[in-house]
């Protein structure tokens, strides 16, 4: 175990471009398949079950039988494969662990209790006392929170960098020290890029030794991006989102070389966030439609976002697929887009609430990823804690909207929010009554 988890710390850079191997691919042939709904529906799973299932059956059970004590130092010195106790594994477990890593083009991934205990098992295990790490600004604020609150009490510092600043993120690194660089793409919630290929580039241009490039890429899934292809050595996903796909589970994933994942999948069994079977039963499922699910919400989610970047009462909208979006010179790293669009409202906080109340279809809740279209403002659910000020000091805006669109008809979903657009014109001191081409007239008293 020790001795696992010091090695995880000079483990060499594993092969990219999809290297696998066999525990991870369960017969698929080398290099790594692309992500593809063929590979989503059978990829990493055994094609003779248990009890001649189609489905990989629910191993419920916390503990294991051994045959003889031969059996058992048959499975300690290696001589056979085997689950021992719950927390080290499951084989409902590992069957969603190797359709994932099939998906990413890993050689291996383990599964977690959350997407934050599958960042924050691979942190503490990663990195000691004394090491440095770099993220960019914009990761997700429990990820910030972890690393500056926690880690900084056992001597783990930190550099925050801007967004899309790779010369920043190459400055930031201290040869010796730096041995993690944390970046998402899409990031949350204004959708920013990471160049990915040249991030990883900056292992060799700084002389960071050691330097490992940890990207998650929960908005993006490993239908519209593989991380690992574009030189990433480690893969985070919160499965509970896209992954799972139908807001029924909490799950988190980290892929990788085996090396790597070995020694993460030790350190769970010392922390304990082992992801219980019933949510890699749900997993499964939610992968095999993974692909259709994703097309459809990057078609969707691109009609929307054109449509409300040509909307009157609309200030700004933040989705990859457009030409207006500030990374666009890089999103042909994605093969799509993804389901999720930011915008601003032209309007304050109470304008932009009543936009979001006045929708129908799109149901308010925090997430994303699920065929249900949801919707969220940001200072009023994932930064309601934080005063105005402090809101605006990490770029969230009174009148920002995050939408994740689901699975529902796109004009649907269009004219949910032109007849939202339209009450709350019907409802600005003056309003008239007016429709939607009239909003931004309507409301435009109410712009700070």
């Amino acid at each position: 175990m020790t001795s696992k988890l010091e090695s995880l710390r000079s483990v060499p850079d594993p092969p990219q471009a999809g290297a696998s191997s066999p525990a991870a691919q369960a017969g698929a042939s080398s290099p790594a398949p692309q992500a593809t709904a063929t590979v989503a529906i059978h990829g990493g799973e055994e094609r003779d079950k248990p009890h001649h299932a189609v489905t990989t059956p629910i191993a419920c059970t916390a503990t294991y039988t051994f045959s003889s004590t031969a059996a058992l130092r048959d499975h300690f010195e290696g001589r056979i494969e085997r689950e021992e106790y719950g927390r080290y594994g499951n084989p409902t477990v590992r069957a969603a662990e190797r359709k994932l890593a099939a998906l990413d083009g890993a050689e291996d991934c383990a599964l977690f209790a959350s997407g934050m205990a599958a960042l924050t098992t691979t942190l503490l295990a990663v990195l000691k006392s004394g090491d440095h790490v770099v993220l960019t600004s914009d990761v997700y604020r429990r990820t910030r929170q972890f690393v500056g609150t926690f880690l900084s009490r056992f001597g783990i510092e930190s550099t925050l960098v801007p967004a899309g600043d790779v010369d920043a993120c190459a400055a930031a690194i201290a040869p010796g020290k730096t041995k993690l660089l944390v970046t998402e793409s899409p990031t949350n919630p204004y959708l920013r890029l990471a160049d990915i290929p040249r991030l990883a580039e900056l292992k060799k241009t700084t002389g960071a030794r050691g330097l490992k490039l940890l990207v998650d890429s929960t908005f993006a899934t490993p239908i519209n991006q593989r991380p690992l292809e574009l030189g990433a050595d480690l893969v985070v996903h919160s499965c509970t989102k896209y992954l799972g796909g139908h807001n029924d589970l909490l799950a988190g994933s980290v892929a990788g070389s085996a090396a790597l994942v070995s020694a993460l999948r030790d350190a769970r069994g010392v922390l304990g966030a082992v992801l219980d079977p019933h949510a890699a039963y749900l997993l499964l499922r939610g992968i095999k439609t993974l692909a259709l699910r994703v097309e459809r919400q990057n078609q969707t989610a691109l009609r929307v976002a054109r449509w409300l970047e040509a909307h009157p009462a609309i200030e700004r909208v933040y989705y990859p697929g457009l030409a207006s979006h500030p990374d666009a010179a890089i999103a042909g790293q994605l093969r799509g887009h993804g389901g999720v669009i930011s915008f601003l409202v032209r309007g304050d906080l109470d304008v932009t609430s009543r936009f979001i109340d006045g929708c129908t279809i799109a149901t308010i809740a925090p997430s994303l990823g699920g065929v249900e279209t949801l919707i969220e403002q940001p200072a009023l659910m994932s930064h309601y804690e934080l005063t105005t000020e402090e809101r605006l000091a990490i770029g969230i805006r009174e009148n920002l909207v995050r939408l994740s669109v689901g699975l529902e008809d796109a004009d649907d979903l269009v004219a949910d929010f032109s007849r939202a657009l339209d009450g709350v014109a019907s409802t600005a001191p003056g309003a008239n009554g007016a429709g939607a081409s009239h909003v931004a007239e309507e409301i435009a008293s109410h712009v700070r």
